[in-house]
């Protein structure tokens, strides 16, 4: 039997020494460590190819690391089959895409309602957390749409109703707000992190702009899968003023940056 490591005792998620490659080969964790307490809205930040997917998959069990560790409330999950992780994602964890996927055939009600139902919810609960949910995210008059009569910023506030309407013990959010208008996306973040505070919900949050890491209790930064604890971006005209000197185009500025561990 593997005995969980030392950790807080209100961490409900530790992570140690995540290392993590694609099929291809190429790293996206390289010895990523991190703990997330009980009730936490934790924000990862980074730039793209970050490794903030990866790492929030790995942490979820939708990934296995190659190596390093995962601890969900005592429960190794980096040992766990594929089945059990299966049923630790359906009744304790919650999942949001940064792209809505829906179910083409069910209504949006059906969509939010469906993990309940699936959790042995009867269908007038269900229908009932559902539509309320929907009426929080200001959806609740398309509740009887399908997918494809809905807007697609529509379609992610019924995935978000759907992550939300089973009150999960962990809630995964990767870029939930990457196909929203700016003032759509600050609304959406403030009632997901408000309804998951006042439930108890824990939050971990891939954020690549400013908004989901200001409604944070705490952020961690990644870059090229690695945590680091300070990232300074230039201005985007020292990056092309720096890039034209050199004979480049100034469209990168990945090079450029700064950075503290």
């Amino acid at each position: 039997m593997v005995a969980p490591p030392d950790k807080p005792d209100n961490d409900v998620i530790r992570a140690s020494a995540l290392h993590f490659e694609h099929h291809d080969g190429s790293p996206a964790l390289q010895g990523v460590s991190l703990g997330v307490r009980k009730g936490e809205v934790l924000a990862v930040r980074g730039p793209r190819g970050s490794g903030k997917t990866s790492l929030l998959r790995c942490l979820a069990g939708l990934d296995r690391p190659q190596r390093g560790e995962v601890w969900f409330d005592g429960v190794a999950v980096h040992t766990l089959g594929p089945l059990a992780r299966e049923r630790l994602r359906r009744d304790r964890f919650g999942w949001i895409d940064p792209a809505p996927v829906l179910v083409p055939e069910l209504t949006a009600w059906e969509n939010a309602a469906l993990p309940l139902m699936l959790r042995g919810t009867g269908r007038r609960r269900a229908r009932q957390a559902a539509l309320e949910w929907l009426e929080r995210l200001d959806v609740d008059g398309r509740a009887r749409l399908r997918p494809h009569e809905l807007r697609r910023s529509e379609r992610q506030r019924v995935c978000v109703a759907r992550a939300l309407a089973v009150v999960p013990s962990v809630l995964f959010a990767d870029e939930p707000t990457a196909p929203l208008h700016r003032a759509e996306s600050a609304q959406v973040l403030r009632t997901l992190t408000t309804a998951a505070r006042s439930h108890g919900v824990t939050v971990v949050l891939a954020a690549h702009g400013p908004q989901g890491a200001a409604l944070a209790d705490r952020t961690v930064t990644l870059l090229d899968g690695r945590r680091v604890r300070t990232l300074h971006l230039p201005p985007v005209t020292d990056v092309a003023e720096s890039a034209e000197a050199a004979g480049g185009t100034g469209t990168e500025g990945r090079a450029a940056c700064s950075l503290s561990a």
